[in-house]
């Protein structure tokens, strides 16, 4: 396998929109309130103070599609966080290439407001991710990005990149590559750590903000390096988050 580090990012996207649509309900739908600073939902999404359920917008690029078994994941990473009574679905299309080799973050949101058709109505909350078929801009030939969340309920994986990191004989499962980074990025909308979700306990990586200092967590900075990856056996699992960062959840109204 590569000795390649791979990174999660938090983006920032300094510009929002101000259109409004009509959904069939007649709810007024406003995109600018799913176009805020990552972490600013984390307890719309952790609790059901407001949201009673959750919209997962899945839109990728033909041929990188993630795995079932990711998207399984997933969803039951957010059903043991959070509070949904009346439940939490996914809505999965495909969509034609950008035809692009490199994305910045204003590019993906760009493709964001161009393609999301899932906004927050009055109860439920719409969360958008993103799979692309090309690299982030800020790759190095040290360092790649396999994913970032950037809005409140945003955040693209760079799916080609995990796919170039996974499923060969000395490299881990796609499944085991694509839910550790799409569970970390979550982690981020959900305001980890110290993004929008106060810590509990001081546990913020000071070399790595945003991040979780305890090595085993699942939103430690190198917990999606490739040499992370590498060591990891055929019957491995996505780490989990660690107490100090359910802690946090649960403060904020989660699980």
């Amino acid at each position: 396998m590569r000795k390649i580090l791979a990174i999660l990012t938090i983006g920032l996207v300094l510009f929002v929109s101000c259109s409004k649509e009509d959904d069939t309900s007649g709810y007024t739908v406003n995109p600018v309130t799913n176009r805020q600073t990552t972490g600013s939902s984390s307890n719309d999404l952790l609790s059901d103070t407001k949201f009673k359920s959750m919209v997962i917008e899945l839109v990728y690029v033909d041929g990188f599609e993630p795995s079932t078994a990711a998207i399984n994941n997933f969803v039951s990473f957010i059903e043991a966080r959070t509070y949904k009574p009346n439940g939490i679905s996914v809505i999965k299309r495909s969509m034609a290439s950008p035809k692009k080799t490199t994305f910045t973050v204003t590019e993906i949101a760009d493709i964001e407001k161009a393609n999301r058709t899932k906004y927050n109505t009055a109860d439920q909350i719409a969360v958008w991710v993103l799979f692309v078929d090309g690299k982030s801009s800020i790759d190095t030939s040290t360092s790649v990005v396999l994913g970032q969340a950037y809005w409140n309920t945003s955040f693209v994986i760079f799916e080609q990149t995990v796919q170039g990191l996974s499923n060969s004989p000395l490299e881990p499962s796609r499944s085991l590559v694509e839910t550790t980074v799409i569970t970390h990025e979550f982690g981020h909308i959900l305001g980890l750590t110290n993004l929008g979700t106060p810590m509990q306990t001081n546990h913020e990586d000071a070399s790595h903000p945003k991040h979780c200092n305890v090595p085993t967590c699942l939103m430690y900075w190198e917990s999606e390096s490739g040499k992370s990856f590498s060591s990891m056996g055929s019957g491995a699992t996505a780490p989990l988050l660690d107490a100090q960062c359910l802690a946090d959840l649960r403060a904020k109204g989660g699980r």
